[in-house]
């Protein structure tokens, strides 16, 4: 799912707001959700899951068009984590015993 496909999936079930209005909405959520995440927060959504910053070691890595070895730089990347919920959604029956 793209973004304009949720905003048209949100504006039909939303028929208060216009599909302008949803897709600022939608804007402001992704917009709060980066910006906590940039700040080494967490993102957590009851029923679909978390997202948290994870930091990468530097390491030794290599370049694939010339073979040379080079120092990969430490980073943070986002990492997503799926909630027991959506999980039992797409692996229906899967949690049962």
């Amino acid at each position: 799912m793209t973004k304009s496909e949720l905003v048209e999936a949100v504006s039909l079930k939303v028929k208060a707001f216009s599909r302008r209005d949803v897709e600022i909405i939608i804007d402001t959520l992704f917009d709060s959700m980066s910006e906590s995440l940039a700040k080494g927060g967490k993102v957590e959504i009851r029923g679909f899951g978390s997202f948290k910053i994870k930091e990468r070691e530097g390491r030794q890595g290599r370049n694939p068009k010339s073979g040379e070895n080079i120092f990969i730089q430490p980073k943070r990347v986002p990492f997503f984590k799926a909630g027991k919920e959506i999980r039992e959604r797409i692996n229906p029956g899967e949690g049962e015993a």
